[in-house]
């Protein structure tokens, strides 16, 4: 089931994506389900190299070697979930080192899926298993009601802002040959608000995407102004759409009540 596990460096960056893209190597003229682990490793950061590849943040982080990146293989599989769980844990000890970037990746094989929503519903199945196996509290500085402006998904104690990529998104930028997720520390996006930074990167990477794709991302928004988990798996939606996942209200001590 698990195949490979590549920790980087210490990067300086905000985040990670991985899209297909229409230079030399498309992720379209690839087949990834059986290639080696490291073959996966290899698609994602070429593709993030792309001149055109809009995320600044990635780009660095992959420059740097600040990239975990891991290779399961059935996304919708229950068994994926303790291993990817162990993994998000290990690395959630180191990722919290100030003025250190790095970005979680992991990549499945399987499914194909037809369309935005069927790799929505996968997404979030896969977030629900991973929040029900984990017994850690919720990770202190955001909100853990998926609805609220100020959530953040957490795992093993850290937050992240995540980032879903497979070879249906409706965005050019979030295209990858399989289906991926990518795990980013919340804390690094304050960091970078910390030293002066986030506001220009930000600017850079959504006028970049405008040019890549040839139109405004509609589900941009800052953390503080509509939760995270709508940005989740790239799908559009409006605004009276509830992410699909339910959250165990913590004990008054800090631990998970079971529900």
């Amino acid at each position: 089931m698990e195949e490979h596990d590549a920790p980087g460096t210490a990067p300086d960056g905000a985040h990670l994506a991985a899209a297909a893209h229409t230079g030399p190597v498309a992720a379209s003229a690839i087949d990834l389900r059986n290639a080696p682990a490291t073959e996966v490793y290899r698609a994602l950061e070429e593709m993030v190299g792309h001149a055109a590849y809009p995320c600044l943040g990635a780009k660095s982080v992959y420059r740097r070697h600040g990239v975990a990146h891991l290779v399961l293989r059935d996304m919708d599989d229950p068994g994926t979930t303790v291993v990817l769980l162990r993994h998000l844990r290990a690395f959630g000890e180191h990722a919290l080192t100030p003025g250190i970037f790095r970005s979680f990746i992991v990549s499945f094989r399987a499914p194909a899926h037809s369309d935005e929503a069927a790799f929505e519903e996968s997404l979030f199945s896969l977030l629900q298993r991973l929040h029900d196996n984990d017994a850690l509290p919720w990770a202190e500085g955001v909100d853990a009601d998926p609805g609220s402006p100020h959530f953040a998904f957490s795992v093993a104690g850290t937050a992240y802002f995540l980032v879903g990529l497979h070879p249906a998104a409706s965005r050019v930028a979030r295209r990858s040959p399989l289906p991926t997720v990518v795990f980013n520390p919340h804390v690094q996006f304050q960091q970078l608000r910390d030293q002066g930074r986030y506001d220009g990167m930000r600017t850079r990477i959504r006028a970049r995407d405008e040019h890549f794709q040839g139109s405004v991302n509609p589900m941009v928004a800052d953390h503080g102004e509509s939760s995270d988990a709508r940005q989740y798996s790239g799908r559009y939606h409006g605004p009276d759409w509830i992410p699909p996942l339910s959250v165990r209200s913590p004990e008054p001590d800090g631990r998970r009540a079971e529900g």
